[in-house]
């Protein structure tokens, strides 16, 4: 029988959330431990740790490991690895903590204690290296650089024991774990599986995308980003009602699922799509679609810098292969969606799909064009849409009032 692709650099999953009597002792030790608060990219990052989605990583990184990811995409052991996960804090912080000492890990935001940590490492970093190394800007518009930019001074590296997932399980009905996909895959009897990376609602270029894939692989795991994303983006709660509804209606039963995972965007461009395929491989996927401008922002990156970095990594730094797919669009003389290397026609001829247009469109209440999206999913996005603007006439309407 055919088998799915294995966890990056393991022959199993390696996750690091406890359960049961482990569990009750590390919230238990975790009450007499100093504490760190950390940001939600933290704690998605330590929540990808905890569910086996950054196999094999133990904890956070250490300096080496730092500098051989920013300059060669390779941690200390050797090991591919395209952008940093580290956890950093402030000086004062840092230097109440002794190495060798273990410290609880806070949410900035819930207050939840996530879980505990030995700090074997203190160290300083350069950030506008990082930036630069791995975001290819030191712009502090570029809401990847301003994270980096606003993280504590001194990074902390060392192992953890994940408690807790936050409120991903409770929030999102579709938020799975690498185990739960790798299960489900497994009972529909796929070894082949393209992920479909999404923090937008689809439209017909992202449908296309996915049917291309549907049509060479046993199936598509459709995977939303449930983390922060920038001011404007479409809330993940929306964007599942959105992908449910084109699914029932679009596509054949049992060739897709829809799935979400708990990081925040880095808007990292073409690294990020590297990290993309990695821990995609961990979920069991043996493909990543990757089509133009794959999590890019603005105009930092080309349209298709994500396409080229994987030929410039070596041949097995990972299973999971880009399902690389030409710019596409809908065409009226070829009367369907196209890409570049199917449609002959003119680019007058070519009506462009992005999600950023389709935004703007829907926020200013501008009509959007049959092509760009189904009608079902329309009516989901305008509901949401017309809801934020009756939020802000109320909001417009109480300032006013308050000050009479």
């Amino acid at each position: 029988m055919a088998k799915l692709v294995k966890p990056h650099g393991s022959d199993t999953l390696k996750p690091l959330l406890l359960e049961g009597a482990a569990l009750k002792a590390g919230l238990e030790h975790a009450k007499s431990l100093p504490k760190v608060k950390i940001s939600s990219r933290e704690t998605g990052d330590l929540i990808m740790i905890g569910i086996g989605g950054f196999t094999p990583l133990e904890g956070f990184m250490t300096r080496a490991d730092w500098e051989g990811v920013c300059d060669g995409m390779k941690m200390a052991n050797g090991l591919f690895w395209p952008i940093p996960i580290t956890l950093s804090t402030d000086k004062a912080t840092a230097d109440s903590i002794k190495t060798g000492s273990d410290i609880a890990l806070v949410d900035k935001d819930s207050g939840e204690t996530m879980a505990t940590m030995k700090v074997t490492e203190k160290y300083a970093i350069d950030k506008a290296h990082e930036c630069m190394m791995v975001y290819k800007t030191t712009d502090l518009e570029h809401p990847g650089v301003k994270m980096v930019m606003e993280q504590g001074e001194v990074n902390l590296a060392g192992p953890v024991k994940v408690l807790s997932e936050g409120e991903f399980p409770k929030k999102y009905p579709n938020y799975m774990t690498p185990a739960q996909t790798r299960k489900l895959f497994e009972e529909k009897g796929w070894s082949t599986v393209a992920a479909f990376q999404t923090r937008n609602p689809m439209h017909r270029s992202h449908e296309y995308l996915a049917k291309i894939a549907v049509e060479t692989l046993d199936g598509v795991l459709i995977h939303s980003l449930l983390g922060k994303l920038k001011p404007g983006d479409i809330p993940a709660e929306v964007r599942s009602d959105a992908i449910s509804t084109l699914i029932d209606k679009y596509f054949v039963k049992n060739t897709v699922v829809q799935s979400g995972y708990p990081l925040d965007m880095r808007y990292a461009g073409p690294r990020e799509a590297l990290l993309h395929a990695l821990f995609r491989q961990n979920y069991g996927c043996s493909h990543l679609i990757v089509g133009r401008d794959h999590a890019g922002v603005g105009d930092y990156y080309g349209p298709f810098d994500a396409h080229k970095i994987f030929d410039e990594i070596p041949k097995n730094a990972l299973q999971t292969k880009p399902l690389k797919i030409d710019w596409t669009f809908w065409c009226f003389k070829c009367g369907g969606m196209a890409s570049a290397r199917t449609c002959p026609h003119e680019a007058g001829d070519r009506l462009l799909l992005s999600g950023t247009k389709l935004r703007k469109a829907l926020s200013e209440g501008a009509p959007v064009p049959a092509e760009f999206s189904r009608p079902e999913v329309l009516e989901i996005l305008r509901k949401y849409y017309a809801g934020l603007q009756d939020h802000e006439r109320v909001e417009v309407k109480l300032s006013g009032h308050s000050a009479k």
